[in-house]
């Protein structure tokens, strides 16, 4: 299993396999051409009001951690969407995009958790 994480906006080479956009609002600036995205899963991302409230604050991160695990726990659709990216990961290699400018402190390091530990 082969799950990496790139920040759409990285100037360098886009890392091949199935990728994948996680965020919920397409990425300011960025055309469909150049973020050469296989697949956007808009609804996995967390709520609105989640992201707002989190701001990418490192002293926020394990309890938005929390609140975004049980925000997939509680939807349908989340849930499905996090099994598709576990499936598409056990057959070639994922890399989960991502706009957020903190590498270290977002949604998308959750949800590679998340597969690679296949909680």
């Amino acid at each position: 299993m082969s799950v990496v994480l790139q920040r759409i906006y990285d100037e360098s080479e886009p890392l091949g396999g199935n990728r994948v956009l996680v965020d919920g609002i397409w990425p300011r600036g960025i055309s469909k051409e150049k973020a050469k995205v296989d697949e956007w899963m808009k609804e996995i991302a967390p709520s609105k009001e989640l992201r707002q409230w989190f701001d990418h604050d490192p002293e926020k991160y394990e309890e938005f951690k929390d609140y975004y695990k049980e925000q997939i726990d509680n939807s349908k659709e989340r849930k499905q969407q996090l099994n598709q990216l576990k499936e598409m990961a056990q057959n070639e290699r994922l890399v989960l995009l991502f706009g957020a400018k903190n590498e270290e402190y977002n949604h998308a390091v959750v949800l590679k958790q998340l597969i690679e530990n296949d909680e």
